[in-house]
């Protein structure tokens, strides 16, 4: 029986990875690691010496994704790469990407040889990937522009009238117009009590 750094006791190795994998993957166990590098480690010798996914779960505290992703990895000889995938999600908007993302939404798409007049999120996402290289999603492109207190959404008119606002309330009166179908009903109302 043999035991992994950590404290792991496993029975036979070899089920999936090369002599020489094995070898390479403890031998990165010896140095200093981040903990999430020597989960992916430990997750591969513990499948490489029958573990179950399910056991290797438990045994490692981790997601049933992660060591299903990283058993994929050790079955595909790829064990190698334990390092290649970052850990965690790049940070790819940066303030010039915000600062063009409030640009482009106070202008007309025209103004940059589109043929609509407003922006979608999905537009804005395509011309700043284009333009900046970034890729982000058009969700995220909305979450961003409500942050900077902006919308691709059309403002309607009754928005557009002047409005009163109480503080602090949250709550916006604006003015009320009466309508000629409301006038003309309010008539027939009044014909049918005077009679």
């Amino acid at each position: 029986m043999q035991v992994l750094p950590g404290g792991i006791a496993v029975e036979n190795l070899g089920l999936c990875l090369t002599p020489f994998q094995r070898k390479y993957l403890l031998k990165s166990l010896e140095t200093d690691l981040r903990a999430e590098y020597r989960r992916r480690i430990e997750i591969m010798l513990l499948f490489d010496a029958g573990q179950t996914q399910a056991q290797i779960c438990k045994a490692l505290g981790c997601s049933q994704e992660t060591a299903r992703f990283w058993i994929a990895i050790a079955s595909s000889k790829q064990a190698h790469k334990w390092s290649d995938s970052l850990i965690g999600r790049p940070k790819t908007v940066n303030q010039q990407y915000l600062g063009r993302l409030k640009e482009l939404a106070s202008h007309s798409p025209r103004d940059y040889d589109y043929p609509f007049e407003r922006w979608t999120a999905q537009w804005l996402s395509k011309h700043l990937a284009k333009e900046l290289g970034i890729k982000v999603s058009s969700c995220h492109i909305n979450r961003l522009l409500k942050e900077m207190g902006l919308s691709t959404r059309q403002v309607s008119k009754t928005a557009k009238k002047k409005t009163h606002s109480t503080k602090d309330s949250g709550i916006t009166i604006g003015d009320l117009h009466s309508s000629s179908e409301f006038d003309f009903l309010l008539s027939l109302n009044f014909i049918k009590t005077s009679n």
